[in-house]
């Protein structure tokens, strides 16, 4: 985490920009807001600052762009369950008539993710080679190396040009875009949801939060940002983060992994080479020998009471972000997002459920998205910015 806090910036702009629309859109209003879309509207363009320095529009424009969201919506609840049964992709998008119409471009599949990666990725090498022939080093001009991922993927083509290829460039900057907004959307809206589920302790939380700014904690910015260290503070809100993460996990598939050829013993039973094998976060973060008996309870303080050896087996249980080498390649940019917009949200605005009777639902392609996550929003005024500058 610590090299990726020099990705805070394009953090703070994009959130004091959520931020402000938030309150033009929905609290100014009193509209009923669908906070899981919005916030990943957010998180795409969070993504989309990191990666390219360059966000994709959705909350200046508040819509859909280009059908983004839409399109990865279709996408995963197909691969959810072609990822389960492989051989049907050779029948369907993966059929030899389909690669076809696609070369040729007669039906093309190219996604506007795809275009606006590769757009982003063209403008910059032509800004590279440009800075190349005026006799400069491209990695010393701030106009063309950014400090953006796609600044450091490009590095990373002329360190290695035999392994980071062109392709290569493409690839990862796709991916992050990916990887990087659907868990960070979807666990967000699981801490505001479980927080306003249960109403003790969001109130805690936001005393926490009021407090570490009375006592300089947290530092009383006018634009009410909280720092990725500042949120390292908050203990309790540290354990709400956890407990969000507990009980709703972004990925809602088995993680799978396929035994090496030797075999292994796994839980005490033989698994010949070859298996495939995995594990549901969504059984494994239930665990009441690890967790408690309460499993289904949102409860953050559970986090608080343990021990130092039970929070290390607690912690050491949790799948949400993967495990081992094959962790999720957007688990730092997530949590950088995480632990820094909650605090500040919430330092501005009161959030509400538009139906609090309603639970939400749930639908799971391969990621566990939220449906029916309505709420409103209202400025906060028990204590303002004016009141606690003075």
């Amino acid at each position: 985490m610590s090299t990726l806090v020099q990705y805070e910036p394009f953090v703070d702009s994009t959130t004091t920009k959520f931020l402000d629309r938030t309150e033009a859109l929905f609290s100014s209003t009193h509209a009923i807001c669908d906070f899981g879309r919005w916030l990943q509207w957010y998180a795409f363009d969070v993504i989309g600052q990191i990666t390219y320095s360059k966000p994709h529009g959705f909350i200046d424009r508040a819509v859909d762009v280009d059908g983004i969201i839409g399109f990865l919506g279709r996408l995963f609840d197909y691969f959810a369950p072609i990822g389960q049964i492989p051989v049907l992709h050779l029948f369907l998008l993966n059929n030899p008539i389909l690669r076809l119409l696609d070369k040729f471009q007669i039906i093309p599949f190219t996604s506007a993710i795809a275009s606006f990666a590769q757009a982003c990725v063209n403008e910059r090498v032509a800004d590279v080679n440009a800075a190349k022939a005026r006799g400069e080093d491209p990695n010393a001009n701030r106009a063309v190396a950014r400090g953006d991922l796609l600044s450091m993927f490009l590095q990373a083509k002329e360190e290695r040009p035999d392994f980071f290829d062109n392709s290569r460039v493409l690839v990862m900057a796709i991916t992050m875009a990916v990887a990087g907004s659907d868990t960070t959307a979807i666990s967000l809206a699981a801490v505001f949801y479980y927080l306003l589920k249960n109403p003790d302790c969001y109130r805690k939380l936001l005393a926490e939060i009021d407090d570490a700014v009375s006592s300089g904690i947290i530092e009383n910015r006018p634009n009410g940002l909280v720092s990725w260290a500042e949120s390292q503070q908050l203990p309790y809100f540290d354990a709400c983060v956890k407990e969000a993460f507990r009980l709703h996990p972004a990925v809602g598939l088995p993680l799978e992994r396929v035994v090496p050829s030797q075999g292994a013993e796994i839980c005490g039973k033989h698994i010949a080479g070859g298996t495939i094998v995995g594990c549901n976060a969504w059984v494994i973060h239930r665990r009441s020998e690890v967790f408690g008996k309460d499993v289904d309870a949102f409860r953050p303080e559970r986090w608080l009471e343990a021990d130092t050896e039970k929070r290390k087996e607690m912690a050491g249980t949790m799948l949400h972000f993967g495990m081992g080498a094959r962790t999720c390649i957007g688990k730092n940019v997530s949590l950088l997002e995480v632990y820094k917009f909650i605090p500040s949200f919430l330092r501005r605005f009161e959030v509400f459920l538009a139906q609090p009777n309603q639970e939400w639902k749930l639908h799971n392609a391969w990621f566990v998205r939220q449906l029916d996550f309505n709420t409103t929003f209202k400025l906060r005024t028990r204590r303002t910015q004016d009141d606690m500058l003075g």
